[in-house]
């Protein structure tokens, strides 16, 4: 479909000469959003198991797990079928939350490198806090 693309960068000072594209969905096209639903669907049949839950809204994805080796198997699932299509996992943008600080949730590893654990996360919006609590915008709106 997107064979011997090519395409060039426009900007303030001019544009660039005009190159290949290779990989990835070509951004501004109509067909890529639909491409990249098709396949976040197909990706998420793949990987859905009896875990209590995933939230998915366009490349945001949220792991809810009773157990931090559940949450791990999560995310090497997610990894893996990421990685078979030409896609990963953002390192940098992946982290953790723990809500039952009692019982200890230990640390979270992806590949043998440890996951950043967080007290709160912001998703499509609003502040998920780990002590159930919402964050001062949120709350200031309901």
């Amino acid at each position: 479909m997107y064979e011997r693309s090519r395409t060039v960068v426009r900007c303030a000072v001019g544009q660039t000469e005009e190159f290949k594209v290779e990989v990835g969905l070509h951004q501004g096209s109509a067909l890529s959003p639909f491409l990249f639903a098709m396949v976040m669907d197909q990706l998420s049949q793949e990987v859905r198991q009896e875990s209590p839950w995933t939230m998915m809204f366009a490349d945001d994805i949220v792991i809810c797990s009773e157990s931090r080796e559940q949450v791990e198997e999560s995310l090497e699932r997610w990894r893996f079928a990421l990685e078979r299509r030409g896609m990963k996992v953002s390192r940098s943008k992946t982290e953790y939350m723990c809500v039952n600080e009692r019982e200890g949730c230990g640390t979270v590893r992806l590949q043998g490198e440890e996951v950043k654990k967080v007290q709160e996360f912001k998703y499509l919006g609003s502040t998920v806090q780990s002590n159930g609590e919402c964050g001062k915008e949120d709350c200031a709106n309901t």
